[in-house]
């Protein structure tokens, strides 16, 4: 053999050699629940607190939005105070994987949401997608904050996760009502990220608000089912 073929090597099958880390997970709880009050994340985050004293303070923790039927994937809002909830309707919670085991306590308590009992079942751990467009329901902004300006925040707070933005598109303002005031979010979705990029934003997430299901990113097959009209 010649020395020029010392260093050749072929270009390698990613489809077959990277596979998606398992170090965060989404952990999927069935739940028992008619409904909850519409302004429910800080309730839902204080039961779960409650139930889970460590989850306050686990910073790669996260709790995704309960959604009603009408949600229209986080661009509508329906107006009424109360959210009723589907039977297909799961809890689910973003947790590192050192946390499975702790998470155990939660099955079989009935948390109180507002008045409301939400009773929770048995769970499955599903690993965090490799698609290459994602969407978040809610990202903090400053209240008033132009478009132009939310996502160049954001594309500072990509940057340090060291993600290339091709595709960044946001949607409706929303609020969330806290014990403080309220918080002001936008929907955000980002296309055509590669693999690891996008299991890094699911893993990193983007701003505060874990806790109310803010900046917690799901993947989506398509765009257009994210676009607003």
């Amino acid at each position: 053999m010649s020395d020029q073929n010392l260093f050749w090597s072929e270009d390698r099958d990613e489809k077959e050699t990277w596979q998606v880390p398992d170090r965060v997970q989404d952990v999927i709880f069935r739940i028992e629940c008619k409904s909850i009050p519409q302004e429910h994340a800080h309730l839902l985050a204080e039961a779960l607190q409650q139930a889970l004293p460590w989850l306050a303070d686990e910073p790669q923790a996260g709790i995704h939005p309960l959604l009603g039927a009408e949600s229209g994937n986080g661009w509508e809002r329906p107006d009424t105070e109360i959210l009723y909830l589907s039977r297909r309707q799961r809890l689910t919670l973003r947790l590192p994987k050192t946390r499975l085991e702790d998470v155990r306590a939660l099955v079989g308590q009935t948390l109180d949401i507002g008045g409301h009992p939400l009773k929770v079942g048995e769970f499955t751990t599903r690993k965090l997608s490799d698609l290459p467009t994602l969407f978040a329901k809610g990202v903090i902004s400053e209240p008033g904050q132009s478009e132009s300006d939310f996502l160049q925040a954001v594309a500072e707070r990509l940057k340090a996760l060291d993600i290339r933005i091709r595709k960044m598109l946001c949607g409706k303002e929303g609020q969330i009502v806290v014990p403080d005031g309220i918080l002001h979010t936008r929907s955000l979705m980002l296309a055509e990220l590669d693999r690891e990029e996008s299991v890094r934003l699911q893993e990193a997430g983007i701003g505060p608000g874990r806790q109310y299901g803010c900046g917690l990113f799901l993947p989506q097959k398509d765009i257009k089912p994210v676009r607003p009209d």
